[in-house]
């Protein structure tokens, strides 16, 4: 039964791939704004926890004059800030791959369907989350462990490079 679903998967996962979209050359230019305007967001955002939590010294953070600080919650309280800020970066870092993502099927050409189904993902949705890989009830269906996901292709540039440097380089 296992390697019947398999088989299944693939089949709707290669016709996902092969069907255009669905939506017009404005819509899709319209939601390739967004992602661009999302993209350039977390970026920014990125690189002001960057500078606000894990570039401050003790002194930077709180005007004490010694770099010791005074009681030991204090070491605590920075760790906690600086695990905090490490969290959301890593969640914006996935972020930037499935906003790549959904770029990359732009350019594809295949924007919009359900990489599970292989069928067109409601506009509602997209306007909601233009990075959107799966439709709703897709989604729903992974969600319940009913089917497995797909994992995204990583680039041979993104395997080479770390996800740090990966966002340098998109900056600048």
């Amino acid at each position: 039964m296992a390697q019947k679903r398999k088989k299944v998967s693939k089949k709707r996962a290669s016709s996902a791939r092969r069907k255009k979209s669905h939506l017009s050359a404005s819509e899709i230019k319209h939601f390739q704004e967004m992602l661009l305007e999302k993209r350039r967001d977390i970026l920014s955002d990125v690189s002001d926890i960057e500078g606000e939590t894990l570039k401050k010294s003790r002194l930077d953070a709180t005007g004490d004059l010694s770099s010791m600080p005074i009681h030991m919650a204090d070491i605590g309280t920075d760790n906690y800030e600086q695990e905090f800020a490490l969290e959301l970066m890593d969640g914006e870092r996935k972020l930037l791959r499935e906003i790549d993502g959904a770029l990359g099927r732009i350019e594809q050409g295949i924007y919009g369907i359900c990489e599970g189904k292989g069928t067109a993902i409601a506009k509602a949705r997209l306007e909601a989350q233009p990075w959107a890989r799966y439709s709703v009830e897709y989604a729903r269906m992974l969600e319940e462990g009913l089917v497995p996901e797909q994992e995204q292709p990583i680039s041979e540039s993104e395997e080479q490079i770390g996800p740090e440097e990966r966002i340098e380089s998109e900056e600048g």
